[in-house]
């Protein structure tokens, strides 16, 4: 597993810490983050949230801003945070350099289409391999819910309804609510997926929700966000939700846009809805 700490900081009372592992499912290093509460101890194995980050972002974007350990330390809930994509030595890149495919951008999906197939398995990475290593290596339980923002929230739509055995509920700040529809998510779909779009619908959160939900879904969205009439669409996911009668709260927030000044405003809310369920 060749798991290694590369940095640590008390913090809350608990720690954060960093670590690097060699990843087989997508063939590369990795690094991720994660929050240990005071709380947490073999003895005493907590819940964990799950957090996907946006495009560009990596593991201590939300670390570093969200402001999340003290509500967690009250908690007692474990914050892991995973890498955007795959990185390294031999990981391909978009040859144009973007930001919005390629790395930092590995839009939480299997990539079936070369060269990207080798490395971007970011679905598998989040739903099987992370998961078996926090919970081999650190004072958890197998109880974990799954948030997340933007291509990240996106990321937790679709894994959490993809996956509702495995997750007590899900959250999400600004996700790109209908990829099919979105600019962002053609271009990474298209690229990862191939041209035939029928590949795409088991990545986008709304296709996904027409099959129904057991679990509880909150999703906050500033309405001064600048992506949201074109990127995020969260009106399809919430007219699917309610045509459905599904348990999905969707908040509008008047003023707050994209940045994580909003998800630090509203952070102790999404980790006090999963700990109704985690706990």
């Amino acid at each position: 597993m060749n798991l290694q700490n590369i940095s640590q900081n008390k913090v809350a009372g608990g720690w954060h810490k960093q670590y690097q592992h060699d990843a087989k499912s997508v063939n590369c290093r990795m690094q991720f983050a994660i929050f240990l509460p005071a709380k947490a101890s073999e003895k005493n194995k907590v819940p964990v949230l799950y957090w996907l980050s946006g495009l560009t972002c990596d593991d201590q974007n939300f670390m570093q801003k969200a402001g999340a350990f003290k509500k967690a330390t009250e908690l007692g809930i474990v914050i892991v945070v995973a890498d955007t994509s795959p990185r390294g030595e031999g990981v391909p890149d978009d040859e144009n350099a973007t930001y919005d495919f390629g790395l930092g951008a590995g839009f939480y999906v299997n990539a079936t289409q070369p060269p990207w197939n080798k490395h971007y398995q970011m679905y598998d990475y989040i739903t099987q391999e992370l998961p078996a290593l926090i919970e081999a290596h650190f004072p958890v339980s197998t109880q974990k819910s799954i948030s997340g923002h933007s291509m990240g929230g996106h990321g937790a739509l679709t894994i959490g309804l993809k996956n509702q055995q495995a997750y007590q509920s899900i959250s999400a700040f600004s996700p790109i609510c209908n990829p099919i529809n979105s600019p962002w998510g053609k271009k990474a779909l298209g690229q990862y997926l191939g041209n035939e779009q029928s590949d795409w619908l088991a990545y986008d959160a709304s296709e996904l929700l027409k099959k129904g939900s057991n679990l509880p879904i909150l999703v906050d969205q500033g309405e001064a966000d600048q992506f949201l009439t074109e990127q995020l669409k969260p009106e399809v996911l919430a007219k699917i939700a309610k045509e459905n009668n599904l348990n999905l709260q969707l908040r509008l927030q008047p003023g707050y846009d994209h940045s994580y000044f909003f998800i630090s405003s509203f952070i102790d809310d999404h980790l006090t809805f999963h700990a109704e369920y985690l706990l």
